[in-house]
Formats: structure tokens, sequence, C-alpha cells
């Protein structure tokens, strides 16, 4: 703008004086010229200016993060104490890390209060207590808000609990490094994201030394094998970044498999098949239950047909538990699951009834 009048402001004067014949109008062309590379340039180096103050406040943050202490069982180690245990960690065997073999996969959540605040903030979870057991499938649902995510962020150590305990494989999910924890758990996110590659370059990103048959059964699996097999080049299919090439649905299913191959302990969905239709989403948690006897499933859905069938269904309201049990139990039982259902009733659940 500055530049723009600066221009109107010489043709006006410029014009008055080549009207009075003090000035020619090559020189009025010639002064716009110089006066907008002066303008110009002092405007870069006004953005530069503007530019190192932005850079400043990012690096003093970095700088925060990187000099960030390890919390680990309510004790505060340096960064050179937590990379020294973190690489002692690294180089026991997993089943060390296990206490027993007869827990694995299982959860405990005892009495656990959370607060993204620290002990401070108003807590998104309230004394949140029950035991996922191995082998069970349970269904964790409720309206937005109430705590799913939060609550299975806890599992793999994205956060640790203000209060209370969070148990896997029998052990405080504290006493793990998290390295070593996050191998036995696999997340499935609502959004899928695949990298620019083949197909099986991105199944195999959740086991660098996937063979190409544990590839095939987790896409199998996760229902995702008939459409890459429909693929002129099939599983060396390329992908574009952030699977373009792909719809929705079989972005999720991609993601399932990726998550499958790893063979976890614990597989975790957070509303990872919203854009699956109800009868592929079927398939796919009926292909789950006979994968691995030993394998916990947590469900996270705002779905209430992806939830029924689970071992044991989990509904939260604000950040607390309002009923636990199977699907007919709490629509005798928990006023709150049945609004969900009523909300939800029609073709799609009268089916499932």
């Amino acid at each position: 703008m500055t530049v723009n009048f600066g221009i109107a402001a010489v043709i006006w004067i410029g014009g008055v004086r080549v009207d009075q014949g003090h000035m020619q109008v090559g020189h009025i062309i010639a002064f716009i010229n110089y006066m907008t590379q002066i303008l110009f340039s002092l405007m870069m180096i006004s953005n530069v200016f503007t530019m190192y103050v932005r850079a400043k406040a990012s690096s003093d943050r970095i700088g925060e993060v990187f000099s960030e202490t390890d919390r680990n069982i309510g004790t505060e180690k340096t960064r050179s104490e937590a990379d020294a245990e973190n690489a002692s960690l690294a180089g026991r065997s997993r089943t060390e890390l296990v206490f027993s073999e007869r827990d694995r996969g299982r959860i405990d959540f005892e009495n656990v209060v959370f607060s993204y605040e620290g002990a401070g903030g108003d807590p998104v979870l309230k004394n949140v207590t029950f035991s996922c057991l191995p082998g069970e499938t349970v269904g964790i649902i409720g309206s937005t808000g109430s705590g799913k995510s939060t609550l299975v962020s806890l599992i793999p150590r994205f956060y640790d609990a203000v209060s209370g305990t969070v148990r896997v494989n029998g052990a405080d999910a504290r006493s793990f490094e998290p390295r070593a924890l996050r191998e036995r758990i696999a997340v499935v996110p609502q959004k899928a994201v695949l990298f620019s590659g083949t197909v099986a370059e991105n199944i195999r990103w959740g086991k660098e030394a996937a063979s190409n048959e544990e590839i095939v059964l987790a896409a199998k699996l996760a229902q995702a094998h008939e459409f890459i097999a429909s693929f002129p080049e099939g599983y060396d299919t390329f992908l574009g970044q952030g699977g373009v090439n792909l719809s929705g649905g079989q972005k999720q299913r991609m993601s399932i498999a990726r998550a499958l191959v790893r063979g976890p302990d614990i597989l975790i969905l957070d509303d990872c098949t919203s854009a699956v239709d109800v009868a592929t989403e079927a398939r796919i948690m009926a292909g789950l239950r006979g994968y691995s006897s030993g394998l916990t499933c947590l469900v996270i859905a705002q779905r209430i047909t992806s939830v029924m069938d689970a071992d044991r269904i989990v509904v939260l309201d604000d950040g607390a538990i309002a009923g636990m049990g199977k699907h007919d139990e709490l629509l005798r039982q928990c006023r709150t699951y049945r609004e969900i259902y009523r909300s939800q009733a029609g073709k799609e659940a009268a089916g499932h009834a």
C-alpha cells in the first residue's frame, strides 16, 4: 500500500510539473522505478527482522523441549541419566520387561485420574478403574469429549496419570522404558497416515523385517487384501503422499494391516473404522478374534455397532465410567448407553439388536 501511495503521489506531482514545463514524462517514469526499488529493499529488510524475531522465539522453545527432564516412576532424571537408562533397557531382552507371561496383554486401570494441566487442572479422567484381560476385546464408547482417546493414550505412555496406576502386562506402565513398552502395543488412529511408497512398504512400516507372507496375512485380516489384489501391480502399487490414490476406508484398512503385522500384545483401534461400512467392519472384528487368542483389543468408537459384539463395553461420560458390561446388560442398566443406542437406532442398529 505504501508503494501504491508513493506512485500515486509521484504521478500527481510529476503531472503538475510536466504541465508547467519543468519536467519531462521520462523523468517521472525513471523516478517511479528508482522509488519502487528502494521501497521494496526496505520492505525486505523489515521482513528479515520479523523472521528473526519469530526464529528466536522458536529456537527458545526448542531449547526448552530438549532440556526437559524425563519423568519415570515419580522421579526426575537429567537427560544424561535418562539416556543411560534407556540404553541399558534397550540391551535387555523383551521377556525381562514382562513380569509375568500369564499377564501378557493384560491392562489394569486403578483409580486413574488425569489432567492435561497437571495436578492442579480440571480432571479429564476421574477415578477410572477397570481391567482388560488377555485376549479380551473391550469396546469404549461415549460422547465427544468424554475422554476415550485420552484414556487409551495412558497405555503407551503418551501421558502419565496424575494419580492412580495404569498397569500393562501386570506391571506399572511407568516402570517401562517408553520405547520397550510401545514395542508391545499397536495404535491405529482415526486419521490414517500413509507415505509415498508401495503398498507393501507402507504395511511393512509396522515391522521392518516382515515377510511377504506376514504382510498378506495382515492385509487379509484387515480386509485390505481384496482391493490391493485388484490393483494391476498388487502389493507393489505405488501410493502417493498420504495415500491420495486410496479412499478413506481403504486407508483405514491399510493402517489396521500395518498394526497387525507388528504382532502386538495390545491393539488399540481409535475410531479407525469410521469410514468403513458396517459389514466390512464386522469381518475385520471377526478376523481379529481369530487372529490370536492372546491379543487384547481396545475398540474406541462413536458408532455403537462397532462395539456391540465386544466381550465388554466401557461407557464413559464426562471422564468417568457410567457403565460397564455387555450390550444387553448396558441397555437395561446404563442410561447413558441407552441414550446413545436410541440416538443411533435405525436400520444399522436394529440389525444388531
